[in-house]
């Protein structure tokens, strides 16, 4: 049987899944590792796709990856990457694996919506936004079916847009960003070092803590806020959610709903629909492979 094998490469996991052309999932595969202990990324991929290709008996047909990081235009590698997962930049995935047909490597937050556009929530829309709330904010856009990728591969990167100006700076130097103002990065900070992370505000209300509901709110609102622009930009079908902060399911969605709707620019045919991703933390492998197969490109 022909088949792809699309891998996102993260922070603490290597991330696998086979899938067929039609998007039959024939093996999915999770790594994780010790973030502490340098990586040798290259050995690491080459054994994985080794392994699968045994498992199932045969070569892959194409071999697609995913990660952090601004990826070169022709998907041969990434190029830039702000202090994290030292030794990707500049590997030259064809090269190194020895493979006749390319390996093209994309953003991760650009894949997970390629891969919640061929099989999860994102699927069926032309203009469509994407964003994972986690450690840090990720996001990408379809622009009438097309990945926005921009001139040098920043396009979509929608946790980098400032609130406000002054300080404090994120990892990219963008001021009063939307990943400060929601990300696990910054809970501490957020809270005066009474959470370590969105898990623990969340027990915290749950238990009726008013002041973890303030810090909440005012960072959902603050998410409202960024939706507000980017719908106005971009002007997109709907707004689709992921990332970890997102299983906190009505207790996000409802109170970002209420902020959300007195502030949109209301048409009488426009509803910005907000829905949550499916596919969990799959979404930048599968999303791997439909960029190798060229999903989007065929419809």
């Amino acid at each position: 049987m022909s088949y792809t094998i699309g891998i996102d490469l993260g922070g603490s996991h290597v991330k696998t899944v086979v899938v067929s052309s039609e998007g039959e999932t024939l093996a999915k595969h999770n790594l994780p590792f010790d973030p502490s202990i340098k990586m040798d990324w290259g050995r690491c991929i080459k054994k994985t796709i080794e392994e699968t290709e045994a498992k199932q008996h045969s070569p892959a047909d194409n071999v697609g990856l995913s990660a952090p990081g601004l990826a070169a235009l022709d998907g041969s590698c990434i190029i830039h990457m702000p202090d994290r997962l030292e030794g990707l930049v500049n590997l030259n995935w064809q090269d190194y694996l020895n493979l006749d047909q390319p390996v093209p490597v994309v953003n991760d937050g650009h894949a997970a919506l390629l891969g919640e556009a061929w099989l999860g929530a994102a699927k069926g829309f032309k203009n469509v936004i994407l964003l994972t709330l986690g450690t840090g904010v990720g996001g990408a856009a379809l622009v009438e079916g097309k990945l926005l990728r921009g001139r040098t591969g920043k396009g979509g990167h929608f946790g980098h847009t400032s609130l406000g100006s002054g300080r404090p700076l994120d990892i990219c130097n963008c001021p009063n960003s939307l990943e400060l103002a929601i990300g696990n990065c910054s809970v501490p900070e957020r809270s005066n070092n009474r959470f370590s992370h969105t898990g623990e505000l969340m027990s915290a209300i749950k238990n009726g803590d008013e002041e973890a509901e303030k810090i909440w709110l005012k960072s959902i609102e603050d998410l409202a806020t960024a939706i507000c622009s980017f719908s106005n930009i971009l002007d997109p079908e709907a707004i689709i959610i992921g990332g970890g902060i997102a299983n906190a399911g009505d207790r996000l969605f409802k109170p970002l709903r209420d902020f959300l709707d007195p502030i949109l620019w209301q048409t009488d045919d426009y509803e910005l629909k907000l829905i949550p991703a499916e596919l969990g933390d799959l979404a930048g492998a599968y999303g791997a492979a439909a960029h190798t197969i060229g999903i989007l490109d065929s419809k």
